[in-house]
């Protein structure tokens, strides 16, 4: 084709992406946000690790560590519902920078908290920059991943949470005799303050929205050239289809070809993180009461997050290769049969197992869910669908960590507790794979009534 030629074309965004290799740019950007959700995942899970020392100094209830534990949770909330609709209509980039250096500035001045209180208020305004954080990483990623690797390459940034929840516990385990919990909560607070200035210097902003939100073509050739240096040809035009509904991003949520799949994913993401969250936050405490000291306590604890990296790699190939509702509401629903098999452990070393079983399972699919709530939504209103659905999925998390305090002081058994919690799990298994069928019957109604493919490639 001619350079006279050349002028009068234009090429998708989306389908240049797609028709590219993988480059060092987008793994770049990969590699930025998982250390971006590694940070976030420490500084959600170091509350739990460190709740023992903070109730021995403070000789606090086990019911009064209930909203300490919950505070971050509802600033995660209301930090993800606000983030997403800014984010679908200022940039990902943006909005992403500045939830990093804000749960950065509030993580390090909670380790100055002079009591209970303000370290609930200070655990809080963490959260808010928590929950814009996670979702804008997960749509940013999304919209540089070729669609045929998205499933991989999103899960392999996630496993940045899980590895940083799990460091959380490593950390506690051999740092808390020295530095004490104020230390490791200024710590997971300094660490994503020094990432802040290098996000601002090489973190892109999205091509798909530049494309629908009036980004000028030398911005998004400027920065396709770096996806796939030589294939930027001077006077091509780069477009996306402008999929915007004349309603808000959040409106867009209850669109008649999402609105049921919507409520479907929120069911998923509200029992997958109540289930979660009441195990982040309380097995440290229900494997101390087993009878483990409180530095094997925070080392099993690890193990949850552990096995939900390797599932997380192992579903994130699945997925890209099979259905991935069925994919990831099969693996619910064994994580739910690993959680009803820990009331019956005998041992330390069945109960390890156990646990590593249902991190595989419930966090490995978790971070599935992520990807599918990605995929299922347009451009125009993707950093809302994501964060909804993982605000939503907050309330869970809240719940679990309210619902773990009240049934501790109930006197509830180890056992018992397993074994109600293999119930959420299996709702959250029947959500994902009821919202895979609605989606599928929306493809189709889209495409004219021709059979929808399943494949997160043509999602």
């Amino acid at each position: 084709m001619d350079k006279h030629d050349t002028r009068h074309t234009s090429v998708d965004v989306r389908d240049f992406i797609n028709a590219t290799p993988v480059s060092r740019f987008q793994i770049m950007i990969s590699v930025l946000c998982f250390l971006i959700v590694a940070l976030d995942g420490f500084d959600i899970a170091i509350i739990g690790f460190i709740a023992p020392h903070i109730r021995a100094e403070w000789q606090l209830s086990m019911v009064s560590l209930g909203p300490l534990f919950s505070a971050g949770l509802l600033g995660l909330m209301v930090g993800a519902f606000c983030s997403g609709p800014m984010a679908d209509r200022i940039g990902r980039r943006r909005v992403l920078i500045l939830s990093v250096a804000w749960f950065g500035a509030t993580s390090a001045g909670a380790a100055f908290a002079p009591n209970v209180e303000w370290l609930i208020a200070l655990r809080f305004l963490t959260g808010l920059g928590l929950g814009g954080a996670m979702p804008n990483a997960i749509t940013l990623t999304s919209e540089f991943s070729p669609e045929r690797r998205r499933g991989t390459l999103l899960t392999l940034m996630f496993c940045g949470f899980s590895l940083g929840s799990a460091l959380g516990g490593v950390v506690t385990a051999y740092l808390v005799a020295g530095v004490g919990w104020r230390g490791l909560l200024a710590l997971g607070g300094l660490l994503p303050l020094a990432l802040v200035p290098v996000l601002g210097f090489t973190l892109p902003e999205s091509v798909r929205f530049l494309a629908i939100r009036g980004g000028t073509q030398t911005q998004i050739a400027a920065i396709l050239a770096r996806v796939a240096p030589g294939r930027v040809v001077v006077g091509q035009q780069y477009t996306a289809v402008d999929d915007r509904l004349p309603s808000s991003p959040v409106a867009q949520l209850f669109h008649r070809d999402y609105r049921r799949g919507t409520l479907l994913l929120w069911l998923a993401f509200f029992m997958s993180l109540l289930l979660l969250y009441l195990l982040i936050n309380w097995l440290p405490i229900l494997a101390q009461r087993s009878g483990l000291t409180l530095k094997q306590a925070s080392m099993f604890a690890g193990l949850l997050q552990g096995g939900g990296v390797l599932g997380a790699i192992v579903l994130g190939v699945l997925i890209d290769r099979f259905h991935p509702y069925k994919v990831v509401a099969a693996t619910y629903v064994m994580g739910a049969l690993a959680l009803a098999s820990l009331a019956f452990a005998d041992g330390a070393l069945w109960l390890a197992l156990g646990i590593f079983v249902t991190g595989f399972c419930v966090s490995g699919s978790q971070v599935c869910a992520n990807v599918i709530a990605s995929a299922y939504y347009p451009t125009s209103n993707r950093a809302t669908g994501v964060a909804w659905a993982l605000g939503i999925g907050r309330i869970g998390a809240v719940a679990g960590s309210f619902g773990g305090a009240i049934l501790l002081a109930a006197g509830w058994s180890n056992g018992g507790l397993f074994m109600i919690l293999a119930i959420p799990a299996m709702l959250a298994a029947l959500g994902i794979l009821l919202a895979g069928t609605k989606h599928g019957r929306a493809m189709e109604r889209q495409a004219g009534g021709t059979p929808a493919a399943t494949s997160l490639s043509k999602i």
